[in-house]
């Protein structure tokens, strides 16, 4: 199968994002959320992203959460204490309903339509802290661009956030009769091409628009950084998983596995 070039495989992505969003619509979790969002302590983080976002200081700071889907970890980071926050998102349907749970917050963020390698100009050097969470990595055609982009939007001193799945949970496949037995290359080149919808929280996989999941080595992750004039102020990594509930048979191993990371970096 030939690969699409970078911005095919961006153009199908924001189209299958966008086929999906129905399915996140009209379930517990959408209904629990439309509830819960009233709250003005509403936060949707768990204690890891929590905890460092509170380190590294979001009261009084002005906030932008890139590829925030539906805007519930935007609406979050009110209960931090933040003073602003925009929220970026490629896909018009998920920010459709990041709008809808906005409408039910006491907290007013703005969100934006953009793919994050086409940024508004008026979001440039904005930021004091730029916040990536699960799932926006793999999107990415080339993660060097991605972060040299994810720069863009911050102030001098400003400083990046990532909680990100680890790259090395990618080697595996969680539907395999061995699960725990390699599946794929660390090293992957080529991305994987999906052919199902686009779901998370515990939702059945069904057919859906064709798109790229881009794998992405730490070490390319981090040299990307720096590249892009960020240093490096923290990295973790953690035996827990943070992304959806088929990948909680990673945890507790006899020989445990890194399952997610947290990132921090500041622009010089």
């Amino acid at each position: 199968m030939d690969m699409p070039s970078a911005q095919e495989a961006i153009t199908s992505n924001k189209h299958a994002w966008d086929e999906s969003a129905q399915l996140h619509k009209d379930t517990d979790n959408w209904k629990n959320l439309l509830r819960s969002v009233a709250d003005p302590g509403f936060s949707r983080l768990d204690s890891t992203i929590t905890a460092l976002l509170q380190d590294v200081g979001v009261a009084g700071k002005d906030v932008v959460q890139l590829c925030c889907n539906n805007g519930r970890e935007c609406l979050s980071l009110f209960s931090l204490g933040a003073r602003s926050v925009v929220g970026v998102d490629q896909s018009r349907a998920f920010l459709q309903q990041a709008q809808e749970l906005a409408e039910v917050s006491p907290h007013s963020p703005e969100f934006v339509e953009a793919d994050i390698h086409h940024l508004p100009e008026r979001l440039h050097g904005r930021f004091d802290v730029a916040l990536v969470t699960i799932g926006v990595l793999g999107w990415m055609p080339d993660v060097a661009l991605f972060m040299r982009h994810v720069a863009s939007t911050l102030k001098p001193g400003g400083t990046l956030v990532m909680y990100e799945t680890h790259p090395f949970l990618e080697v595996f496949d969680p539907h395999a009769s061995n699960p725990l037995l390699p599946a794929s290359s660390y090293f992957q080149c080529d991305p994987f091409v999906l052919q199902e919808s686009i779901v998370y929280e515990g939702l059945s996989e069904v057919a859906g628009p064709t798109s790229y999941w881009f794998v992405h080595t730490m070490g390319s992750l981090v040299s990307g950084a720096i590249a892009a004039g960020l240093q490096i102020g923290h990295l973790q990594e953690y035996p827990h998983s943070n992304r959806e509930e088929l990948y909680d048979q990673y945890e507790h191993q006899p020989a445990q596995l890194p399952l997610c990371f947290t990132l921090t970096a500041t622009k010089r």
